[in-house]
């Protein structure tokens, strides 16, 4: 290992590839899977290197929401609709023209060019962190928004629990009736 590796930029590095890494593996398993529960375990993992990736950029709050919104809420309802209405012998879907594979293949790389031809372009200079005149941390901190959501916007916070159980219940009464017509 080369001593740069060593140092805390170097293992900040490497821990922001691996959260990239998590999250290319997890979307590669949620396209290319056969079954589609094992797309909906590569969609959570990918969830899951998003949510590091939040954490990693300084954005502890939006890293906890992605994690307990996507992978909490959104991939456990898409599993149970799953449970609830996929027969045991249900066939598998169709495999893509090969014009469409190719499609598939080219825009995501033409992005990624792209992509990397403006991260060599731009000038990565350092961010300084905030803090207010005390030294406390910025508005905006966790405590902040945790201080806001169950003050001033309590109603907001329990409306966002009501829809998030909306359509749990909807997503298990669709799946119910289209298991009962089958």
């Amino acid at each position: 290992m080369s001593p740069s590796l060593l140092t805390a930029e170097g293992l900040s590095g490497l821990l922001f590839l691996g959260f990239i890494a998590i999250t290319l593996l997890g979307a590669l398993i949620a396209t290319h899977a056969e079954r589609l529960i094992r797309s909906v375990a590569g969609l959570a993992l990918c969830f899951l290197g998003v949510a590091g990736l939040y954490y990693y950029l300084g954005s502890p709050f939006v890293a906890l929401m992605q994690l307990l919104i996507y992978v909490g809420a959104v991939c456990v309802t898409i599993i149970f609709a799953i449970m609830l209405a996929e027969n045991a012998g249900s066939a598998k879907a169709a495999t893509g023209k090969t014009f469409a594979a190719i499609f598939a293949v080219l825009c995501p790389g033409v992005l990624l060019a792209a992509l990397v031809e403006l991260a060599m372009k731009t000038d990565w200079s350092p961010v300084a962190r905030a803090t207010t005149a005390g030294g406390q941390a910025p508005a905006g901190s966790v405590a902040d928004i945790g201080i806001s959501l169950l003050t001033t916007n309590a109603v907001s916070f329990e409306l966002i629990s009501v829809v998030l159980l909306a359509a749990i219940v909807g997503s298990l009464v669709l799946a119910r009736s289209g298991r009962t017509k089958s």
